[in-house]
């Protein structure tokens, strides 16, 4: 699920927009989040951070951090480095740290133990069939005391999409979410403490079905777990759908449900903090680019 996942925003990377709507705005509500929040943390990693939209709203919040961006998507790598380069150089002749930006899983950082004092993590986790690997993963480069600050899709995201292709036969044609319970088991499982989880639910309306599967094909917001069907609909099953979906129209629009799952959560302060070595643990699975 995360090869598809990778291999979904790669081809997308040309039509991706850093203005995505659905994560531009968990990324300024899990900003609003953070004004409920006392946290200096040195540094911050932004983990699945794809063009790198986030990393100006972190370096907003905390000018003084070092910001580390990591994406498994080269392609959107390299268009967070395009974007980013030109400011942070300017940023740097005044003394702030710079942006460093690594192609890597999240499953598998290439940092050593508690480096970060905070997680950032928006919409990522949306694309893992198991994110408990991950939480551990974040528990274990965060220092005690670290804050992680998440957000990602709940169940009912595209329910209408979800019903209306059930009407047509029992495959499943939508990504599967959590619900936000089972994400906050997996953080106490993981080892951090005091988690507090909310939802938001939002509705995206498009002029047609077209356009929403447009839209979600360019943002590489596509259906990828395993055991997806390969093909597509037939031309019968597809008008069905249809015809389903436009039941739903009102005022000459579509609608499509999106369920927002906020998260976030404190490493245990009484985690033993492990003696230093170098920034990279352990090699990244791909190309570092730095903006120093």
């Amino acid at each position: 699920m995360k090869s598809a996942a990778r291999r979904a925003f790669e081809r997308a990377a040309p039509t991706a927009s850093e203005d995505f709507v659905v994560s531009r705005e968990a990324a300024r509500r899990m900003e609003q989040r953070l004004d409920y929040v006392t946290l200096r943390p040195a540094r911050v990693l932004d983990a699945g951070c794809g063009a790198g939209a986030d990393l100006a709203l972190l370096r907003h919040r905390y000018p003084q951090a070092e910001l580390v961006g990591i994406d498994s998507a080269f392609p959107l790598l390299k268009s967070a480095f395009q974007r980013r380069s030109l400011g942070e150089h300017a940023r740097n002749l005044f003394g702030r740290p710079a942006s460093r930006l690594a192609c890597a899983d999240i499953a598998r950082l290439p940092f050593r133990n508690a480096f970060f004092g905070m997680v950032w993590s928006n919409i990522a986790l949306a694309w893992l069939h198991e994110p408990l690997e991950v939480f551990r993963e974040f528990a274990r480069v965060l220092e005690p005391g670290g804050l992680l600050m998440f957000s990602t899709y709940g169940p009912d995201t595209l329910k209408e999409l979800r019903a209306c292709s059930a009407l047509v036969d029992s495959r499943e044609h939508v990504q599967t979410f959590l619900d936000m319970h089972d994400l906050g088991d997996m953080l106490i499982g993981s080892g951090f403490a005091e988690p507090v989880m909310d939802i938001d639910m939002i509705t995206l309306t498009y002029p047609d079905v077209a356009a929403l599967i447009a839209d979600l094909r360019q943002t590489g917001q596509t259906y990828v777990a395993a055991g997806r069907r390969r093909g597509l609909m037939g031309r019968d099953a597809w008008q069905r759908m249809l015809d389903a979906y436009e039941a739903r129209r009102r005022d000459g629009r579509i609608p499509a449900s999106v369920e927002l799952v906020f998260g976030h959560a404190w490493k245990s302060e009484r985690a033993r903090r492990p003696a230093k070595i170098n920034v990279f643990g352990r090699p990244a699975r791909g190309p570092v680019l730095s903006n120093e």
